[in-house]
């Protein structure tokens, strides 16, 4: 007899499953053939490759995050390039501590740019990031703190629609004119690089950068299933709900802000996971991810790829990143024009992204579960017996 959450996750469709296992396969076999593999053979996969992959697979994360309040609520945000950049943040503070006395000042407590800046101790909120567990926490409560306490003001005050959009730029773009400043202490316009190791591991060493890739393959499955698990169980009846005809919801009873806001506070703290396994990766963490021009392409991700179906986020994230890579390569002077015109081409042909498109041609075709109504049953019409 199985349990609610096995019985839950039965649900998955095929196409669900079919994404499940192209990650999983490329999961274990990127890693194989980095590690396993000679240079020259024609099936190696170069160390550069392995971490370009993992930053995709990152993005992927940051695309699912959206489309669980965009697809599946209606909440169209704006602003979650900021808490993708908090859980960033985080996880550079703490690989800048491991650095110690090896920077280019030999500090063995502060970091390099805060010696250039003639800071003489270390600022009180760097404190314990030395520690690895309690910056893994603070990757989740940083971004899930600010999108409670944001979603909490808009959700009370029912900010909705295009309102709540505009507002969440605002903050993403406060903030990064608040990490722009030297005195907040995160490294200024240059940010925090320069990074050594994880856990005692080099950062630059095939074996690690294979790691992180299997780590965010592996945080990438966790995070669909969550998601998965989130939109067919009730709460996501009354999430679709709620994105359909918020009023009716309402008036049949339920607390509508709160719903969003337990949504929206997951959804802040996936993307701030997704950027902790970003910047290993990559190797820099800077003020210009908050910029307000990095969330709307995410939402570009989610439109392309197929909104309100995980997956189709998650592909559009992995494509759109993918053309600009290969666009940035084959024509760096009008690749901006090429991306566009891919953006444009879709909106008009595939209005329901790729995902959308592959099944009006019969080539993917969704399974869902039996809805239940939120209304409740119509009344019986009582019966009149004949009198004799």
């Amino acid at each position: 007899m199985t349990g609610p959450i096995t019985s839950r996750l039965l649900l998955l469709d095929k196409p669900s499953r079919i994404f499940l296992m192209v990650v999983l396969a490329a999961t274990v076999a990127v890693p194989l053939l980095n590690l396993l593999t000679p240079a020259d053979s024609f099936i190696h996969v170069p160390t550069y490759v392995v971490s370009l992959l993992g930053k995709y697979l990152s993005f992927a994360i940051l695309a699912l995050s959206v489309d669980l309040i965009w697809g599946f609520c209606g909440i169209l945000s704006l602003g979650h390039g900021a808490f993708f950049a908090l859980g960033g943040y985080a996880m550079g503070m703490y690989l800048m501590r491991q650095i110690g006395d090896r920077g280019v000042y030999a500090n063995p407590l502060l970091p390099d740019f805060m010696v250039f800046l003639n800071w003489k101790e270390l600022p009180w909120y760097w404190h314990g990031f030395d520690s690895f567990p309690f910056a893994m926490l603070m990757v989740i409560l940083a971004p899930g703190i600010l999108g409670f306490v944001f979603g909490w003001f808009a959700f009370r005050s029912r900010v909705t629609g295009v309102y709540l959009s505009i507002i969440s730029q605002a903050m993403t773009f406060a903030l990064l004119l608040a990490f722009f400043r030297n005195d907040m202490g995160f490294g200024g316009n240059n940010g925090l690089t320069d990074f050594k190791d994880i856990l005692g591991f080099n950062l630059q060493a095939d074996g690690t950068r294979a790691a992180l890739f299997v780590a965010t393959g592996i945080a990438l499955m966790l995070a669909f299933v969550a998601c998965r698990f989130i939109v067919t169980s009730k709460l996501g009846r009354v999430l679709v709900g709620v994105r359909d005809a918020e009023s009716r919801v309402r008036f049949l009873g339920y607390r509508v802000e709160h719903y969003k806001l337990f949504v929206f506070t997951i959804s802040a703290v996936m993307a701030g996971i997704a950027g902790a396994l970003y910047v290993p990766q990559v190797g820099i963490i800077n003020p210009s991810e908050f910029s307000p021009a990095n969330s709307i392409e995410i939402v570009i991700w989610v439109a392309l790829g197929g909104r309100g179906t995980l997956y189709g986020a998650a592909l559009g994230a992995v494509l759109v990143n993918f053309a600009k890579t290969f666009f940035t390569g084959a024509i760096p002077d009008v690749w901006l024009f090429a991306l566009g015109a891919l953006f444009v081409l879709t909106t008009l042909f595939l209005p329901k992204g790729v995902v959308g498109g592959l099944s009006k041609l019969g080539l993917l075709k969704r399974s869902k579960p039996p809805e239940k109504s939120l209304e409740p049953p119509p009344l019986a019409e009582p019966k009149v017996e004949a009198q004799p």
